[in-house]
């Protein structure tokens, strides 16, 4: 387990490093949702949404969740050049374990979507938003496992597609739906019943609703607590499903 972790921080340490070279890759990774947030946003303050709380309470967690969605569904489109390049190949053969070589980009995925997560709400405050301290924090916390899952699942099934238009496509068509379903813009409620309880088989909305109920101050209701069973279920899922195709390809 000592190996693990030590192997874990190297990687980590070698790809945050590189992330944070890389200026453009941070500026527009984050612009998509801010965009949403600034332009987005105040359309929605008049508008009645039939939640309690304000607008950007609705919205702000929202975004945090698909932040998550789409930073961690496309993280594979980086390793499938390296892995093009041979550095995978050049890393398995050194005594570093492939779960290590997973997990330290994927932590380095958590820390930079977390960060970004931050500047997100920052600026959700400057607009209007309203949040409990205890409440950013938890959503931050569902960001964080949110991205685990969906970062690992991407390294898996970058390292088992044949070029990257294929891993695109695989990724675009599976997000688009699931993102909408999920109620990151707007609360599904305000749908028509069939697609409201459509949306309740989508693990994200679980995760939407309960993100949101911590931005009003709700803690200890069931919202909450069947957000966090679903996301840590969903993380330990992909994770476990990411590892094994990750590690699958180093014995072909």
């Amino acid at each position: 387990m000592s190996h693990l972790l030590a192997d874990t921080g190297v990687i980590f340490g070698r790809y945050l490093r590189a992330t944070l070279r890389s200026k453009t890759n941070l500026l527009f990774g984050m612009l998509q949702p801010l965009l949403f947030l600034a332009l987005f946003g105040p359309l929605l303050t008049e508008v009645t949404l039939g939640v309690d709380g304000s607008s950007w309470q609705v919205l702000v967690p929202g975004l945090l969740v698909q932040l998550a969605l789409l930073g961690g569904s496309f993280v594979g489109l980086g390793i499938m050049m390296d892995r093009t390049l041979g550095v995978i190949d050049r890393m398995r053969v050194t005594q570093v374990s492939s779960l290590a070589l997973l997990l330290g980009r994927v932590l380095r995925d958590v820390v930079q979507l977390v960060a970004q997560s931050v500047l997100l709400v920052l600026l959700g405050l400057a607009l209007g938003l309203r949040a409990p301290l205890p409440g950013v924090l938890l959503g931050f916390a569902f960001v964080a496992g949110l991205s685990a899952a969906l970062s690992a699942l991407s390294y898996g099934l970058a390292m088992n597609v044949g070029s990257t238009p294929e891993f695109a496509a695989i990724a675009n068509t599976a997000m688009l739906p699931l993102m909408l379903l999920s109620g990151v813009l707007l609360p599904m409620s305000l749908g028509p019943a069939w697609l409201d309880a459509a949306s309740h088989a989508v693990p994200f909305r679980y995760t939407v609703d309960a993100v949101r109920e911590a931005f009003l101050g709700h803690y200890a209701n069931g919202t909450v607590a069947l957000g966090a069973a679903v996301t840590l279920a969903l993380a330990a899922l992909c994770l476990f499903l990411g590892a094994r195709l990750f590690a699958r390809t180093g014995k072909a």
